[in-house]
């Protein structure tokens, strides 16, 4: 490793020789100035890694040495040091940026605590994290093969989302690729979980399931309704549990989360299934039982989505909450983002509101499109990262923070997640057969039984027949449904996008986070 370049700036730097010295012998290179002009001009044409500055100098003081310092590099870390411990000059510190504060005299080891912190900071934690994983690696295996219930499986999910996190502040390529496989192991019981009980929990005589999008509002949302306290129901659409940790710290700065919950999306975790019966409290199959001319399958023409804001309402009516002072916004495009933004204090007279927020989706479909995308979100880290930026300029967070400081509640959740898919898989369909890569439907569908979860008959999935003898098939893991002609060009096209429709713990399992105004 290289040695690490230390600036000391003070007019007493005689009385600091052993300091000098400790550190040397610490295997930090130490160059000493007593004034800030020679400083900046030491800084201007030298690589530093850190500078060690006195308050109190004659001719320039620390403060404004520390603003010509930031000017030519606004990145490189200083650390204060005096003798005036003021509040009013901390903050002007702490204001102007400092990565540290001491107080004179200060101690040797005092001095080398804040430089390893500075300096070693990011190889110490990736050290600390790699020893915690392989600690946990152990606990994780045995989690997975011990046949772990709907619970456990959101449990597990999460673990693996806190780890993907921590290891992407560490620079070790070979640990991300252990927890890779553990989670692509993780993606492999899944789906034999999922294959084992997924028609047990959308029966109707079911008395034993995880909360799924057709019962999220009636055990999310709507216990949280009270008089007097306006609730937001916020549905951010395609947002994986990753994808919320990324955004979640943007929300902290405003609002309390109090809960930090997930449940199931249906199947296909589509928009078009799993957020229509978000809204009517029902499967597909009921939908379209119920509403005949509002459910428009795959095949049909026109928007799928278009009548969200009818079965809400009909659900309303169900659940005997039809008295709720409602309102319902979708938000497509950027115009829509600052109506709503200049709208949202009037919306504080309802009990209950709903805005759905279509961005994450059309990110994830764009990037199939465009290369521009593919370059920005070619992976899981830049996904979350892109969702996190996109979230802090977004008409979203202005509208909310605009009435963080009312006594309000927040519940944000999602329809279904995403998944980065690799393995290509073949499927022979007439031309009825839908085009989607994760999940398909049609009469004479010819592919391999191992490699996807098939309903013969769609009923028994919650879901409506389009025609006679038609089935459903959904990928697994990190599948994609490809038809043989053309069949290169689209393995390649589409290889390593984030699509959805299919079974895997990412589409899956979903945030759902409870929030009051701080």
């Amino acid at each position: 490793m290289a040695v690490a370049k230390i600036l000391w700036v003070d007019d007493e730097i005689e009385s600091l020789q052993s300091q000098k010295l400790f550190l040397e012998a610490k295997g930090y290179e130490v160059q000493t100035f007593t004034n800030g002009f020679d400083a900046i001009d030491f800084v201007k044409e030298n690589p530093v890694d850190v500078v060690l500055l006195d308050e109190t100098m004659p001719g320039i003081t620390g403060l404004e040495t520390l603003a010509k310092i930031k000017e030519v590099n606004q990145s490189l870390p200083v650390v204060l040091i005096t003798k005036n411990e003021t509040e009013n000059l901390m903050d002007d510190a702490i204001g102007s940026q400092i990565s540290d504060y001491l107080i004179k005299p200060v101690n040797p080891n005092q001095v080398l605590l804040s430089l390893k912190k500075i300096i070693d900071n990011k190889r110490l934690v990736a050290e600390k994290t790699t020893t915690a994983y392989q600690q946990q690696f152990r606990n994780l295996f045995m989690a997975l093969n011990s046949n772990p219930d709907y619970n456990e499986w959101m449990d597990i999910y999460k673990k693996l989302v806190y780890w993907e996190l921590e290891m992407a502040k560490t620079d070790s390529p070979e640990m991300r690729e252990v927890l890779q496989s553990q989670k692509s192991e993780a993606n492999t019981e899944f789906f034999k979980f999922v294959y084992r009980n997924y028609t047990s929990w959308v029966s109707p005589r079911s008395t034993d399931g995880p909360v799924m999008s057709h019962t999220l509002f009636r055990f999310k949302v709507l216990p949280h309704v009270e008089k007097a306290v306006p609730l937001f129901f916020v549905l951010i659409d395609n947002l994986r549990f990753d994808q919320w940790k990324a955004i979640q710290p943007i929300f902290s700065e405003s609002f309390r989360i109090q809960e930090e919950d997930s449940f199931y999306s249906i199947l296909p975790t589509a928009t078009q299934y799993a957020r229509n019966a978000i809204f009517a409290g029902m499967l597909p199959v009921d939908i379209e039982k119920n509403f005949p001319a509002e459910w428009k399958n795959d095949d049909e023409e026109g928007g799928k989505n278009m009548s969200e804001d009818k079965f809400f309402k009909a659900q309303l009516k169900r659940l005997g909450k039809e008295n709720l002072k409602t309102s319902y916004t979708k938000v497509l495009n950027n115009q829509a983002g600052l109506d709503l933004v200049n709208n949202i204090h009037n919306l504080l007279n309802n009990d209950l509101n709903v805005i759905v927020y279509n961005f994450v989706d059309m990110l994830s479909h764009a990037r199939t499109e465009m290369e521009v995308l593919k370059e920005l979100a070619g992976d899981e880290m830049s996904y979350r990262s892109i969702t996190a930026s996109w979230f802090e300029h977004s008409p979203l967070h202005q509208a909310l923070k605009k009435i963080a400081d009312k006594n309000i509640k927040v519940v944000l959740a999602t329809d279904h997640g995403s998944v980065r898919v690799k393995s290509p898989y073949k499927v022979v369909g007439d031309k009825q057969t839908t085009t989607n890569l994760r999940y398909k439907h049609g009469r004479n569908l010819n592919y391999e039984a191992k490699e996807v979860l098939a309903f013969r008959d769609p009923r028994v999935a919650g879901l409506p027949s389009p025609t006679v003898n038609s089935s459903f098939i959904f990928a697994k893991e990190d599948g994609y449904l490809c038809y043989p002609n053309n069949y290169n060009y689209y393995v390649n096209y589409y290889r390593n996008t984030f699509q959805h429709g299919g079974v895997s713990l990412e589409e899956m399992i979903v945030p759902v986070i409870k929030m009051v105004s701080k």
